[in-house]
């Protein structure tokens, strides 16, 4: 059986750190991974926003 819960993600994610890595290092990698996890999943459920929609808001912002 291949592992690929949480667990084991999490585990191969500290592997991958230099060994002088910090806490406060690897709580910014969970952090970015579940970050990039419910955007994906977002994007699976059709929840994005348009391109051009993108453009429109940030135009705003910018002219504020």
């Amino acid at each position: 059986m291949m592992a690929t819960g949480v667990k084991w993600q999490v585990l191969q994610m500290i592997q991958a750190l230099p060994d002088e890595v910090t806490l406060d290092d690897v709580m910014a990698e969970l952090y970015f991974k579940l970050q990039v996890d419910a955007g994906l999943k977002e994007l699976d459920e059709g929840k994005s926003i348009p391109h051009a929609e993108v453009e429109a808001r940030i135009s705003r912002w910018l002219t504020k």
